[in-house]
């Protein structure tokens, strides 16, 4: 009995809160005069209508700007700028800036450097293995041993090898160069290159 006495009031007021019931002062939709009834159940709320004007409203948008070019904008007038050169397995070198805390491999990714990181920075893969000039080989923390295991399964290891995943920019590696390999060994068919994600 309770139970259908609690059913019925609940119908009663979600029936009023719907704008089904017209004499419902209680209704918040009567309140704001948007309730269908309290808007067209008299000669008052008809001139209520005619006086109802939507706001004028219009798209606007900015300029189209991607990602890349407002962190370049922001690096700008950042002091925290890190002057990075790549010289890439044809001897060409490519100067970058760089902000303190990125990493080197995503660095010359976003910059189309071809430096592989086919483990995605998991240390699980030595194909992102760079030189590093004697200058700027000191200043870096020292290799974790994982870092040391993938780094003695790399070809043409030397002693400023180093995973460029590993290599965290701080102000004092201004100026860093860093050179990458004639060759990397891959876990793909040779001459394949995966695009990074």
């Amino acid at each position: 009995m309770a139970t259908s006495a609690a059913v019925r009031s609940s119908v009663r007021l979600s029936l009023r809160l719907l704008g089904l019931n017209p004499i419902c002062s209680a209704c918040i939709f009567n309140r704001l005069r948007i309730c269908k009834y309290a808007v067209t159940g008299s000669a008052a709320a008809a001139g209520y209508i005619d006086g109802f004007r939507t706001p004028s409203r219009s798209l606007r948008t900015s300029k189209s700007v991607n990602q890349s070019e407002v962190e370049d904008a922001a690096l700008e007038d950042s002091k925290d700028v890190v002057n990075v050169v790549y010289i890439d397995r044809s001897g060409k070198r490519i100067p970058v800036k760089a902000k303190v805390g990125d990493n080197v491999l995503y660095l010359a990714h976003k910059h189309g450097i071809d430096l592989e990181g086919a483990c995605e920075a998991s240390l699980a893969c030595s194909t992102c293995h760079v030189y590093v000039n004697a200058e700027y080989f000191d200043k870096l923390p020292e290799p974790v041993e994982r870092e040391d295991d993938m780094l003695d399964m790399a070809p043409m290891l030397q002693e400023n090898s180093r995973l460029g995943c590993q290599i965290i920019l701080t102000p004092e590696l201004d100026g860093i160069e860093l050179t990458l390999p004639k060759v990397t060994r891959n876990f793909y068919v040779d001459g394949h290159v995966p695009k990074p994600h």
